[in-house]
């Protein structure tokens, strides 16, 4: 063969695009490059590096969304540039082109077989990454529920300290101000006092903090409102913190808190609590067992309190997770649209009286995350490793994406059990709720 001949063959990826595009049915979004140097696609694209066959290999035992996100976790598959750019560039294709795998002949998966021989793809299935979730037991049962938060949450505190402010709050902050000096931590701290005023918490109020994380509404509402908390949680690493702050902030007087399965909570006294809150923790509750989490919110306040449930959703037709969420982020979480979440929670006996979205406000907060998780890459990736530094940078990445686009939303939704009579305790009007919010 000569030379000529030699350079006129297509390299891999070229063999690549072609075998991507008779599975997707249409011309590829993003420019490939391959692990010998070839590349094709559109030039003004964004550029996807496949640096191994073993990605090949991933795509073939597991095709879709979970075998990408495999890929690029363990660094076999790249973005170069801004990876937003790159999950944007192939969204809209799916959105604008309709780019679907279409149904195969046996003879188009002939050809693909063997062009992945060619490449020199095809092997015995690759192992899982180790950030890869690994759950046994029946779905939602107590102890797969414990495993199931310990994989999030239990990380370390330390890692959660270099990513978050110094709220701790790992949910969507409320963007009360446009002014420049107004950030991530303002925002939390909104977010923490609008959620206390929707309470209406007063000093000596009870709450209880169900999902209550690294314990910034819990402590804002014992600190600034002088209210009794129980706080609760599933994970030992949030418990710890949390009972260390309490201590360092001389609050031991005013809160509990204790690490336990939602299941278990028990009443506060005979009339129960005067308010409950849970903090994007809905979603890690099941769809299944939900009823029965909404019969446990009534039952746990009493007649005239109110609970306000800050939770995630999907759109109508989107996901409620997806496949890498499932498996790296939030494993078992599952989201429904709002007014699903507002049927539920009306079904047991609660009147919602307000919902709000915050979709616009969590593109922010999950961007400034991302923000600190790249100018603190070199620490993330010391304390963590490079694999799990990267399955943060696509979770943050795709998830602001998907808040942009409307995939996902996230919503307070705050209801009240009514009183004798019918009686709510509502304010006639709310705007006294967002006064000065922007100034904390």
């Amino acid at each position: 063969m000569t030379a000529t001949e030699i350079s006129a063959r297509p390299g891999a990826a070229h063999r690549l695009a072609a075998l991507a595009e008779d599975v997707l049915g249409g011309p590829l979004p993003v420019r490939l490059r391959a692990w010998d140097g070839s590349e094709t696609g559109p030039a003004d694209a964004p550029v996807v590096v496949v640096r191994s066959r073993r990605a090949l290999r991933r795509l073939l035992w597991q095709p879709g969304e979970l075998g990408l996100a495999q890929a690029y976790v363990t660094g076999e598959v790249d973005v170069e540039g801004d990876l937003a750019q790159g999950l944007r560039t192939v969204w809209a294709a799916q959105r604008e082109r309709g780019l679907r795998p279409p149904r195969l002949t046996p003879a188009d998966r002939g050809r693909a077989l063997a062009t992945a021989v060619r490449l020199g793809a095809v092997g015995p299935r690759p192992s899982a990454p180790a950030s890869q979730a690994r759950l046994r037991g029946g779905l939602h049962s107590r102890a797969r529920d414990r495993a199931a938060i310990s994989h999030h949450y239990d990380l370390s505190n330390d890692f959660y300290g270099l990513l978050l402010d110094d709220t701790m709050a790992y949910s969507c902050g409320y963007w009360a101000s446009s002014e420049p000096g107004f950030g991530p931590a303002d925002a939390q701290r909104a977010k923490l006092e609008l959620i206390c005023r929707k309470l209406a918490l007063a000093p000596g109020a009870r709450l209880l903090d169900i999902g209550c994380g690294w314990g910034s509404l819990t402590l804002h509402a014992a600190e600034r409102h002088g209210v009794r908390v129980t706080a609760v949680t599933l994970a030992g690493e949030q418990a710890a913190y949390v009972r260390e702050r309490v201590r360092e902030l001389g609050l031991t007087d005013l809160v509990e808190v204790i690490c336990q399965d939602y299941r278990d909570i028990r009443g506060s006294g005979v009339e129960g609590y005067d308010a409950v809150a849970t903090v994007e923790m809905g979603e890690h509750v099941g769809d299944a067992e939900y009823p029965a989490f909404a019969a446990a919110l009534h039952r746990l306040v009493r007649p005239g309190g109110r609970v306000l449930v800050q939770q995630m959703s999907r759109g109508p037709g989107a996901p409620g997770g997806g496949p890498f969420i499932e498996a790296y982020i939030a494993p078992d979480m599952h989201m429904r649209p709002l007014g699903e979440t507002v049927d539920l929670l009306e079904g047991a006996g609660l009147e919602v009286r307000h919902t709000e979205s915050l979709r616009e406000h969590y593109v922010r907060t999950v961007t400034a995350w991302h923000r600190t998780l790249e100018e603190r890459w070199d620490r993330f990736a010391a304390l963590v490793g490079e694999e799990t530094a990267r399955v943060w940078r696509l979770y943050l990445v795709g998830a602001a994406l998907a808040f942009e686009e409307g995939r996902m939303g996230v919503d307070q939704i705050l209801s009240v059990r009514p009183g004798p009579g019918g009686d709510s305790g509502m304010p006639s009007t709310t705007h006294a709720w967002y006064e000065g919010l922007g100034r904390l």
